[in-house]
C-alpha cells in the first residue's frame, strides 16, 4: 500500500523526500516557494550576436561531440547555426549525453556565454531537443532554489499544480486600497509566471508591487508573533543571576587588554538583565572583531558564580571548537569546569561529557546542535549563549532552552543591522551593540580586480605565501546549486595546484565530513597549508592571524553582509591585510553599487545601512 501524498496531487515518495529537504511539505509551501531569478527564453539569439558575459538562448545543430581527457575529462560539443559556431562544455556528464548529441540533431541551449580558448562557449548550459517549429515560451521562466536530484523542470510542474487552487487573501480589501497593495493571489501568480511585459529589473530588484505585497504580509506576521513572544516572556519567571563580581572581576584582570567603552556598556546592559526575575532575551551585535566573545564570557561567568550552568552554542564545529580552545584555558584558570560536546566525538567521549554535564560537574559546555540533542540533559542550566544566532532555526534554539527552566539567553551576531531595522526585526529581543573596534586592529586594504587580471592575483598569492604568509581563496555559491559550488571549488583547487607548485594548498567545503574539515583547518592554523581554497564555509569564525590575504571569486554575485563577513577572516594579525574582490564583467548596476560600498567602507554598521538603502526594507 502506497503512502498518501502530503500534497493534493500525486507526488512520488522520492520526490516528496527531496521537496522536504527544502521545507516543502504542503501545497502552500510550493505556492510560497518563490523564484530566485527569471530567465528570458522567449526569443533566440543568433550565434554571431552573442557577447561574453551575456545569458542567451540559441537554436543550433550539432556539428560534432567528443570526450576530451585533458586538462580533465569533459564532453565538448560544437554547435552551429546559419550565423556561426558555438562550443558547449560539460564537466559532469553521463554516457547518454554523448549519444544524445548526434551530428545533425537540433537543440535549444540556454546559458552564460564565455570567451573560450577556441572561441565563444557555454559551460553546463541547459538544453532541450527542439527545432525551429518548437514554440517558444510565452512568459519568463522562473529559476527556483533547489536541491540535488530535483530539477527545475520538475519544480516548475509541481508549483504549477499547486497554483491550480484559488488563493484566499489574508488582508481586507480596504487595507489593500489604503496601502496601495495588490491582492495576494495576483501577486503570487505574477512572481511564478511573470508575463512578457513585466519589467525584469523590477522583479530582480524586488521592487515590483507583487514583491512589496508579500513583504508586507511577512513583516506583519513577524511583528505580530514577536509582540506576542515579548508579552509572554514578561509572564515567565526565572532565577535572578546576581552581579557578585567575583569571577567576572578576576577574568577582566587577567585579560591582556582593557575592555573598550562599547564592550563595557554592552556588558552593563546584559548584567542588569540577568539580575531580573524574568528570562533575558538579548541580542549582542557587533562588527567582525569587535570583542563580542569576551562579553559573552563575562555573561557565562555571572551565571556560574550564581551556581548555574551555561551553554555556549555555535553553528559549526569549527567555530564551536575555536571558542572552546580559546576560552577554556582562561576560564579553567579561574576554577571554571568546561566541557566540549561534538557530534563528531566518539560515542564514549560524548557519553562521558554528558554524564559530567548532567551531574553538575561541568559549569560551561561548548558545542553545536549536539548540545540540544535529546540524549543529554543539564543539571541546572541558567544561561544559553548562541553565537551567529541567525544560522540557527527558532526550533533549534528553543530545543536548548527547554533543557533548563526558562534560562536566560544571549544571542550574538557579527552581521550588523541598522538600529531602526533591528528595532523591528528583533522586536521580541533587547539589543546591545558594540559599535567600536578595539584599538590597534590592522586595517584591511580592499582591492577590486577584474577576472582578466587573474594571473596577476595568482602571482600576488605566490609572493605572499613564499614570504611566510598564508592566504584564502574563496569560491562563492554559483547560482542555485550547492553541487556547482563544490565543483567550482574543486576546479579552482586543481588549477591553483598546477599554477603554484611551490605552495601547500588545501581544500575545504561543506560536503567534507566534520573530521576532515577540522583536519584541514587545523593544518591551516598550524601553517602546514599555505593557501586554503574554500567555499563560504569559512565565512564565520575562522581565526588564523597569519592569513593576511584573501581572494574572493565572483564577488559581484555576493551580498554585502557576506562579503564583509568573509573579509573579516583577515586583518587579525600584525601583517598588512589585503582582500581582493575578483569580479567578472559585465557587472549589473546593483552589483556595481555593492562592490563600490565594500571597496570604500570598512564599518559594518555603515555597510549594513548602505545595504538597506540599496535593497530596500
Amino acid at each position: 500500500m502506497k503512502a498518501a501524498s502530503p500534497f493534493s496531487f500525486p507526488v512520488s515518495p522520492a520526490t516528496a523526500a527531496k521537496l522536504a529537504k527544502l521545507g516543502l511539505t504542503r501545497d502552500a509551501d510550493l505556492v510560497l516557494h518563490l523564484p530566485l531569478r527569471w530567465e528570458d527564453e522567449t526569443h533566440l539569439t543568433p550565434i554571431r550576436d552573442l557577447l561574453p558575459g551575456q545569458s542567451a538562448q540559441v537554436q543550433a545543430v550539432v556539428r560534432d561531440a567528443k570526450v576530451a581527457y585533458r586538462p580533465r575529462r569533459m564532453l565538448t560539443v560544437t554547435m552551429e547555426d546559419a550565423s556561426g559556431v558555438l562550443g558547449l562544455r560539460f564537466l559532469n556528464f553521463y554516457p547518454s549525453h554523448l549519444k544524445l548529441f548526434q551530428p545533425g540533431e537540433s537543440f535549444r541551449c540556454m546559458g552564460e556565454v564565455r570567451g573560450g580558448f577556441l572561441g565563444l562557449e557555454m559551460v553546463h548550459p541547459r538544453f532541450v531537443k527542439a527545432d525551429e517549429t518548437t514554440p517558444l515560451p510565452a512568459q519568463l521562466t522562473p529559476v527556483y532554489p533547489t536541491t540535488a536530484g530535483l530539477g527545475q523542470a520538475t519544480l516548475r510542474k509541481l508549483v504549477a499544480r499547486s497554483l491550480e487552487a484559488p488563493i484566499s487573501d489574508t488582508l481586507p480589501a480596504d487595507w489593500l486600497a489604503e496601502l496601495n497593495l495588490p491582492d495576494l493571489e495576483s501577486s503570487i501568480r505574477l512572481l511564478h509566471q511573470p508575463p512578457l511585459d513585466c519589467a525584469l529589473s523590477e522583479l530582480e530588484s524586488r521592487r515590483h508591487p507583487a514583491w512589496q505585497r508579500l513583504a508586507f504580509d511577512e513583516l506583519l506576521a513577524q511583528q505580530l508573533s514577536l509582540a506576542t513572544s515579548r508579552r509572554q516572556r514578561q509572564t515567565l519567571r526565572t532565577k535572578p543571576l546576581l552581579a557578585k563580581q567575583q569571577l567576572t572581576t578576576a577574568f577582566t584582570r587577567q585579560l591582556p587588554f582593557d575592555l573598550t567603552p562599547a564592550q563595557r556598556h554592552a556588558w552593563q546592559e546584559i548584567s542588569a538583565d540577568l539580575i531580573r526575575p524574568h528570562p533575558m532575551r538579548r541580542l549582542l551585535q557587533g562588527d567582525v572583531g569587535s570583542g563580542k566573545t569576551v562579553v559573552a564570557a563575562l555573561t557565562c561567568l555571572q551565571a556560574i558564580e550564581n551556581g548555574q550552568q551555561a551553554a555556549f552554542m555555535a553553528p559549526t564545529e569549527i567555530l564551536a571548537e575555536q571558542h572552546f580552545r580559546k576560552l577554556a584555558p582562561q576560564l579553567s584558570a579561574l576554577g571554571v569546569r568546561c566541557a566540549w560536546v561534538s557530534g563528531s566525538q566518539k560515542k564514549s567521549e560524548r557519553t562521558t561529557a554528558w554524564q559530567a554535564i548532567s551531574s553538575g560537574e561541568i559549569d560551561l559546555a561548548f558545542g553545536t546542535h549536539a548540545l540540544f540533542q535529546e540524549a543529554g540533559s543539564f543539571d541546572r542550566l541558567g544561561l544559553v549563549v548562541v553565537d551567529e544566532q541567525h544560522r540557527f532555526g527558532v526550533s533549534q534554539r528553543l530545543a536548548l532552552t527547554h533543557k533548563g527552566t526558562e534560562p536566560h539567553q544571549l544571542m550574538m551576531s557579527a552581521t550588523p543591522i541598522p538600529r531602526t531595522l533591528a528595532m523591528s526585526f528583533f522586536a521580541d529581543l533587547d539589543v546591545s551593540t558594540i559599535d567600536a573596534l578595539p584599538p590597534g586592529r590592522t586595517p584591511i586594504v580592499t582591492k577590486l580586480v577584474s577576472d582578466v587580471r587573474r594571473d596577476d592575483v595568482v602571482a600576488r598569492v605566490r609572493e605572499a605565501c613564499l614570504a611566510g604568509g598564508q592566504a584564502y581563496w574563496v569560491c562563492p555559491l554559483i547560482e542555485e546549486s550547492e553541487k556547482l559550488q563544490l565543483q567550482t571549488a574543486q576546479d579552482t583547487h586543481a588549477a591553483l595546484v598546477m599554477q603554484l607548485p611551490a605552495l601547500r594548498i588545501g581544500l575545504v567545503h561543506g560536503r567534507l565530513k566534520t573530521a576532515e574539515k577540522q583536519a584541514v583547518m587545523a593544518a591551516f592554523q598550524a601553517h602546514e597549508i599555505d593557501l586554503l581554497v574554500a567555499t563560504t564555509v569559512i565565512e564565520v569564525g575562522v581565526d588564523v592571524p597569519n592569513a593576511a590575504l584573501m581572494v574572493i571569486e565572483h564577488a559581484e554575485r555576493m551580498g554585502l553582509a557576506q562579503l564583509h563577513q568573509l573579509r573579516g577572516r583577515v586583518g587579525r594579525g600584525s601583517r598588512e591585510s589585503v582582500c581582493v574582490l575578483l569580479y567578472q564583467t559585465p557587472v549589473s548596476e546593483l552589483a556595481r553599487a555593492r562592490l563600490k560600498v565594500i571597496f570604500e567602507l570598512t564599518d559594518g554598521f555603515e555597510i549594513a545601512r548602505q545595504d538597506l538603502l540599496l535593497r530596500g526594507p
